[in-house]
């Protein structure tokens, strides 16, 4: 069609920056009649029925087309803060914590490490002025000072245990030792900050992000469930399934 045409020629002039020569246009209408014919042709030998891409395919792009309905309506802010008030835990932020620590190795130390830890703690809290982390105890791979590191980013390092342990620790004084996979540890809480849900004007990409997903997925499965009434469905069973628990025998 006219149609098909123009939007060759767009799409060329789009790619190389100029219009298609008289023979690169003829081309491009001779790819797409041979793909059409070929198209037609795998659908009446019925190809599109017994390959699972194509059905996934085909699928998908049923569910987009209905997706860009969904998303044409724009929710408007007090929606936004509705569904924020509703889902505070998916965009509330998480604790952060800057700390200072000192590794004791309890494979270097054996049986001595607790005790160790406990005559370092004394002498720290002592005389924090002068103390270097690296030197006051054992060499630690990943450092020895963490500046507004996320619970979720600590706990990678040092594991849930250790995160568990810290949350109690008052900021300012060397306190411990608490262990984590690596040994023991003399932390020294630097600064604090509690979970925070940011305002709306902040985070307004993000939460429209959400709720367009959650609606989109509501109205898919809604669509759905319209599109399985106009069916009758008949599940036969295999005799492979009788050997499955919880599956029901049927005549």
């Amino acid at each position: 069609s006219e149609a098909d045409i123009e939007r060759m020629i767009t799409l060329f002039e789009r790619k190389l920056q100029r219009l298609p020569t008289q023979q690169e246009l003829n081309g491009l209408v001779e790819a797409q009649i041979r793909e059409e014919i070929l198209y037609r042709e795998a659908l009446a030998m019925g190809l599109d029925r017994d390959d699972t891409i194509v059905r996934r395919r085909m699928a998908q792009k049923v569910e987009f087309m209905f997706n860009d309905l969904v998303d044409a309506a724009e929710p408007t802010d007090e929606e936004l803060q509705l569904y924020l008030d509703e889902n505070t835990d998916k965009f509330i932020e998480s604790a952060r914590t800057s700390f200072i620590h000192v590794y004791l190795n309890a494979d270097k130390r054996g049986d001595q490490v607790t005790m160790d830890a406990n005559q370092l703690l004394q002498a720290l809290n002592s005389n924090q002025d002068s103390v270097d982390p690296a030197d006051a105890g054992d060499p630690f791979m990943f450092g020895y000072e963490f500046n507004d590191h996320s619970d979720l980013q600590v706990s990678r390092m040092f594991g849930r245990d250790f995160v568990k342990s810290q949350a109690g620790l008052t900021p300012g004084s060397w306190q411990g030792p608490i262990a984590s996979g690596y040994g023991l540890h003399l932390v020294q809480i630097t600064e604090r900050t509690d979970a925070w849900l940011p305002p709306l004007a902040e985070i307004r990409d993000a939460v429209l992000y959400e709720l367009l997903a959650e609606r989109r997925q509501q109205a898919n499965q809604a669509f759905f469930e319209t599109l399985r009434e106009r069916y009758d469905v008949i599940v036969e069973q295999s005799p492979q399934q009788q050997g499955i628990a919880g599956v029901e025998s049927k005549p």
